[in-house]
C-alpha cells in the first residue's frame, strides 16, 4: 500500500516534468536572483544562542489548515525583526499550500537566509531554488538514493547553496554523509505515518559526526524541548506550526526566544 510520502513523490515527478516542458533550465538560470550572493545559515546558527529557524507553512497533510490567512511577505519581515536565524518556506502547493511565489515574496522582504522546503527529486529543482531566492535546499534522504544525494549536494555547492539533508533513521543517515552536506536535520516526524517523537533526535544525535551541524525538526513546542535537544548537541531548531497557528507568528517567535535567552 502506498503511504502519503510515496503519493507526494509520485505527484512531484509529474509536476516537475510539466514545469521543465514550460520553463527550460536555460530559461530559469537567466533569472536575476540566480546570480545573487547567498546568505549563510551555518554562519547565523554558529553565532546564535537560540538557533531558531522559523517556518512559514499554511497547511500540511497531517494538520490540514494551520493558517492560510497570513502574508508570507509580512511574516518573513516579522521573523527577521524578532531574531530568527533563518526562514523555512514550504513551496509545495498540492499538499502544503505553498509556492515559489512565497519564496520570492520572502526574499523581497527579508535578509535572512531562506531554506526552500520542498520534495527535491530532480536537479532542475536545485537550479530553480537558486533562481527564486533560496540560500539553502532541503534534501530528504528517504526519497533519494545515495548517488542522488551526492549528485544533488554537489550541484548545490557549485551554486553556492547550503545543503540540509533530512534523516529519520540510521539508514537515512548512513547514505547522507558526504563533504557537500552542511546540516544533518533529524525529522522527528515520520513522513510515512506523520507520527512525531522527539526521541528520534535523541537516538540519532550521537551517530551524527561532529563536522555536521545538527538541526532538529518537527514537534518542538516548548523550552523544555529545546533544553533536551541542546543537551544532545543540536544547534538548530526548525519550528513552524508552533508559530504559524498564531495570527502573529513573529510575536510568538519573539516570546519563545525570550524564554530561551532567560534559560541560557
Amino acid at each position: 500500500m502506498n503511504n502519503i510520502l510515496d503519493t507526494i513523490v509520485r505527484n512531484k515527478k509529474i509536476e516537475v516534468n510539466n514545469k521543465k516542458e514550460i520553463f527550460s533550465l536555460n530559461f530559469i538560470i537567466k533569472y536575476p536572483l540566480y546570480k545573487r550572493n547567498t546568505i549563510s545559515l551555518k554562519s547565523n546558527l554558529n553565532s546564535s544562542n537560540t538557533g531558531i529557524i522559523a517556518e512559514f507553512k499554511r497547511r500540511s497533510p497531517s494538520k490540514n489548515n494551520i493558517n492560510s490567512s497570513l502574508s508570507v511577505y509580512d511574516v518573513a519581515k516579522s521573523y527577521e525583526k524578532n531574531s530568527a536565524c533563518g526562514i523555512s518556506i514550504l513551496t509545495d502547493n498540492k499538499y502544503f499550500g505553498g509556492s515559489l511565489e512565497d519564496l520570492i515574496q520572502a526574499r523581497s522582504n527579508s535578509n535572512l537566509p531562506l531554506l526552500r522546503k520542498e520534495f527535491i527529486i530532480d536537479k532542475y529543482q536545485i537550479h530553480e531554488s537558486k533562481a527564486f531566492g533560496a540560500d539553502i535546499i532541503l534534501l530528504i534522504a528517504s526519497i533519494l538514493s545515495k548517488k542522488q544525494i551526492i549528485e544533488f549536494s554537489s550541484i548545490a555547492k557549485n551554486l553556492d547553496l547550503e545543503v540540509l539533508i533530512e534523516v529519520h533513521n540510521e539508514e537515512d543517515l548512513n547514505k547522507s554523509l558526504n563533504k557537500n552536506i552542511d546540516f544533518i536535520g533529524v525529522n522527528n516526524r515520520n513522513l510515512k505515518t506523520f507520527d512525531v517523537n522527539l526521541d528520534v533526535s535523541k537516538k540519532l544525535s550521537s551517530k551524527i559526526p561532529d563536522n555536521y551541524l545538527k538541526i532538529s525538526e518537527s514537534g518542538i513546542k516548548s523550552i523544555e524541548d529545546i533544553k533536551k535537544l541542546k543537551s544532545y548537541g543540536f544547534k538548530g531548531f526548525l519550528i513552524g506550526e508552533n508559530f504559524m497557528k498564531s495570527n502573529s507568528p513573529g510575536i510568538e517567535l519573539k516570546n519563545f526566544i525570550k524564554n530561551i535567552e532567560a534559560w541560557n
